[in-house]
């Protein structure tokens, strides 16, 4: 083969080779498009810029055999786009504890005027599954997730049981005597509960019977008696009926 025809193959190698090339794009002055999302993701509020840790709150709570037991409940917010999300080992909660803490953020983004579509909120709460069954813990989950969107620090010394409305309203909620037992073990100094429960009524059946002649009459009656928790258990009792006036509390 002589020196021309060389030439000529070589030419065509390359003509192949940069036609292939160039359908595939891969060329040197070819640029890859990539989609930007990072305005998406961004939070709506500049304010906010507690990303470093989580809110908790000791919550008081009752298992299945009545006893009084501390719930750890922490809050977590992140920049995202407006997810809810729960810490997957406490997978067990539902489905009340998760009506409760969709009301928890309706409240606080209504408390903090904080457009909660940009962030991604993060629940943990760690306890047995008997003692958080039921909405008693809403109070709590509203006062954490607020606190932790005001980046503001908690006051360990205080707790709250109480059901939590989209009003911010607290509502009623049983076992307050064996919470407040718990609360004052775990070392707390407050406790506050809903308006109207910081006493309670026991009830008591008493056997009388009368002697009639040869014959004996027996009844039972119930004995009402009101217990004042706060002189019962040593750790002070304040009633609250909304998550404003308990809030004054934790901060």
């Amino acid at each position: 083969m002589n020196g021309c025809a060389i030439i000529l193959l070589c030419l065509l190698v390359f003509l192949f080779a940069y036609s292939f090339l160039y359908k595939i794009n891969i060329l040197p002055e070819t640029s890859i498009e990539k989609t930007n999302y990072s305005k998406e993701l961004q939070p709506t509020k500049e304010y906010y810029s507690n990303y470093s840790y989580a809110t908790t709150i000791d919550a008081p709570a009752v298992d299945k055999e009545g006893k009084g037991t501390i719930a750890k409940l922490s809050v977590e917010i992140k920049p995202g786009i407006g997810r809810t999300l729960i810490d997957i080992n406490q997978i067990f909660l539902w489905v009340d504890t998760q009506d409760s803490i969709r009301t928890a953020k309706a409240v606080a983004e209504n408390v903090t005027g904080i457009d909660l579509s940009g962030y991604d909120i993060i629940y943990s709460v760690q306890a047995n599954a008997s003692s958080v069954e039921g909405p008693s813990a809403g109070a709590a989950l509203g006062i954490a997730t607020i606190l932790e969107l005001e980046n503001k620090v908690v006051n360990r010394k205080v707790t709250i049981t109480g059901t939590l409305g989209e009003d911010g309203k607290i509502g009623k909620v049983s076992g307050i005597l064996a919470k407040a037992v718990a609360a004052k073990n775990d070392g707390m100094d407050i406790l506050l509960v809903p308006v109207g429960e910081k006493n309670y009524t026991t009830y008591t059946e008493e056997k009388k019977c009368d002697n009639y002649l040869i014959t004996q009459i027996c009844r039972t009656e119930t004995k009402a008696e009101e217990v004042d928790i706060e002189e019962k258990t040593g750790i002070r009792i304040e009633e609250v009926s909304n998550i404003q006036e308990a809030l004054k509390y934790f901060i």
